[in-house]
């Protein structure tokens, strides 16, 4: 069934007050079922598992997936099994869509844990206690609710701005509930028999899953598991002396990470990222494992380690970084600023009344304003007292950050609203750089502050994308509200302790943090935590006069190129509308990412390419549908899949061996 929406010159003509009359009367669907229990437990239980996929995904890549249509179908799939046998009765479209904004605001639950609050971890070298990090996460996240209501009016019910990811999810729920079903049934077998296969493969490279079922179950000496590394046949045949082992400047691949891996899910997360993307990553690794570091090894300005050796996180750590952070920063910075609408619709017509818009049709419905104008600042302050209190922000600084906040996220909610992309990464560079520079001796300031701001920009800007499938569907947006809050909870109490299990149960006082997150040669490189990181101490490079010993002169000539050069593709890439075929940001991902993680999304990106060119002119035959109709659900059920599994082994290894 088409779903009713207004025409441009409706868009522009009418008055909000028209517009939410129209909406009353031709989309509202009343008294539905929305927010029921099972739709909340539903929500919840979702939320909470794609959080923990999330978790796991950002450790290794830096950046969260969105799980809305995941957990549409997967919703949608569940219901109607137990319809079918007789447990239960399908949910109603708006109760699939309260789930699924339940389960979208738990996934997005992750993002600080792996940024922000681990590079204060690891700059600060000392633990942030689970329940003041659990805290200050769901403090935020509240507050961006509290801040998101107020704009809905604008971005949502009067501007009707697309929000396309969220559009995308409303289309999906339409479908589904309108037509056979057979579509959503069909992808969510397929999203299922993907996962299977990732977990099953998982379970197999799986060390520590291996080792308890051989060694404690079945009591066999020698433990077998799949290797994990393509490459481990040619290296079994290094160990007996038959071949030599393949170096780059005296340095064996193997020390730098050039391994490729049987990485399911990162091979799911590169179809979802597409070709550009990904082979931007993978030239970025070429360029900075193959030739950059080589060079700069052989030239003597990448030293060794105390024990002579080198290793990838060694030669990140202490040389290539730098570029790769200067060359993001750069263009996250040119690509923010070089869209003039953004800022310009961020705050046009604020705080304007449209003649004749005095009466609020939706009153009954809405978030009252005054929940939002009396929950911000009290909200506000209880962040800024944590960030005080827990992690040594100035009152000042903490309180400065609020009217920030505010600013950061209508810029935030307009770039969502047009493109579906929230540029958090981009945004936190602004706070980091603007409180760095008035304490630049303090890291803490220009984390906590930049956490604060990304935070609740990030969380405002996602529950609007939330809300936009349900204003299509005509759902009660008060309800969607409160489900959004119990997924912020959801997402809090799975990722949180979940976050302590996998990347922290043995440390032990005096440790490093950071080298027990992020170990040499370990499976998460949290690339996200290390731009945070670069850019705390580049702000105190740069304004606390620390530079000297921090920045060689190699390193600060490798800075000054890559800048020029990402200002330069940037602006070519804006100029081209997207077709400049070069992104800066995906070339400096790929040199912070480790480099077996950039191979196998680059090896997802080109299959799902190929089989799109291969059978996507072929519509309704079975490779049409399965490769390029199911296309998401198997990114989808490989990353779930290979997640989940992931993180279970090393649950068994902390719990069970």
């Amino acid at each position: 069934m088409a779903i009713e929406q207004l025409t441009p010159q409706q868009i522009e003509t009418w008055t909000i007050e028209e517009k939410d009359s129209w909406w009353l009367s031709k989309v509202y669907r009343g008294d539905m079922p929305q927010l029921t229990v099972r739709a909340a437990v539903t929500g919840f239980l979702l939320g909470g598992v794609l959080s923990a996929t999330n978790l796991y995904i950002g450790a290794k890549t830096g950046w969260t997936l969105g799980v809305g249509l995941t957990s549409v179908i997967l919703a949608y799939a569940s219901f109607r099994l137990m319809a079918q046998l007789g447990v239960a009765k399908d949910l109603s479209i708006l109760e699939n869509n309260a789930a699924q904004s339940i389960a979208t605001s738990a996934g997005y639950m992750t993002g600080p844990l792996i940024s922000g609050m681990s590079a204060y971890m690891w700059i600060q070298n000392t633990l942030i206690p689970w329940w003041q990090m659990l805290l200050f996460n769901v403090v935020l996240s509240c507050l961006g609710v509290l801040v998101a209501f107020p704009m809905k009016r604008r971005f949502i019910n009067d501007e009707q701005q697309p929000f396309p990811e969220g559009q995308a999810c409303g289309v999906v729920l339409d479908a589904l509930y309108t037509g056979t079903g057979n579509e959503g049934m069909q992808k969510a077998r397929v999203l299922v028999k993907a996962s299977g296969v990732a977990a099953l493969v998982g379970l197999l490279t799986g060390e520590n899953l291996m080792r308890l079922v051989q060694e404690k179950w079945f009591g066999l000496k020698k433990v077998w598991h799949m290797p994990h590394n393509l490459d481990a046949w040619y290296y079994a045949l290094v160990e007996k002396g038959w071949v030599p082992e393949p170096t780059l400047a005296k340095v064996p691949l193997r020390s730098l990470g050039l391994s490729p891996t049987l990485d399911l899910a990162m091979i799911g997360a590169g179809g979802l990222m597409g070709l550009r993307s990904a082979g931007g990553m993978l030239l970025g690794m070429l360029l900075n494992y193959v030739v950059i570091v080589p060079w700069m090894i052989l030239i003597g300005e990448i030293h060794p380690k105390a024990d002579g050796t080198f290793s990838r996180t060694h030669v990140v750590n202490t040389w290539a970084l730098w570029w790769g952070i200067v060359i993001m920063v750069v263009a996250s910075l040119v690509s923010l600023f070089g869209k003039p609408e953004v800022f310009i619709g961020a705050f046009k017509s604020l705080g304007k009344k449209k003649d004749g818009a005095s009466v609020d049709r939706l009153a009954h419905i809405e978030l009252p304003l005054k929940v939002s104008l009396v929950g911000i600042p009290i909200v506000g302050m209880i962040g800024v007292w944590m960030a005080h209190a827990w992690f040594g922000v100035s009152w000042v600084f903490g309180i400065t950050a609020l009217p920030l906040i505010f600013v950061l996220t209508l810029i935030a909610a307009s770039s969502t609203a047009m493109t579906s992309i929230t540029p958090t990464g981009s945004l936190s560079k602004i706070p980091q750089f603007l409180f760095g520079a008035f304490d630049p001796k303090h890291p803490p300031t220009n984390l906590m502050t930049g956490v604060m701001c990304v935070e609740v920009a990030g969380n405002a800007s996602n529950l609007l994308m939330d809300i936009k499938p349900g204003y299509m569907l005509g759902a009660k947006p008060r309800q969607q509200a409160i489900g959004h809050t119990i997924g912020i909870i959801a997402g809090a109490l799975a990722s949180t302790p979940l976050f302590y299990l996998l990347f922290l149960s043995d440390y032990h006082p005096g440790d490093s943090v950071q080298a027990k997150m992020a170990p040499e040669g370990g499976q998460f490189g949290f690339p996200s935590a290390m731009q945070w990181k670069g850019v705390s101490e580049l702000v105190t490079a740069i304004f606390g006069g620390g530079g000297g010993t921090l920045l060689t002169k190699s390193i600060v000539t490798s800075m000054v190129i890559a800048a020029v050069a990402g200002v330069v593709m940037e602006v070519l890439r804006i100029r081209s509308k997207g077709k400049f075929p070069l992104s800066p940001l995906a070339i400096g991902l790929g040199v912070v990412l480790p480099p077996d993680s950039t191979i196998a999304m680059f090896m997802g990106a080109a299959f799902f390419a190929w089989m799109h060119k291969r059978h996507g002119h072929k519509p309704g035959t079975p490779a049409h549908e399965l490769w390029v109709g199911a296309h998401e659900p198997i990114c989808a059920g490989l990353i779930a899949g290979a997640a989940l599994i992931g993180i279970t082994d090393i649950l068994v290894k902390v719990f069970f061996l």
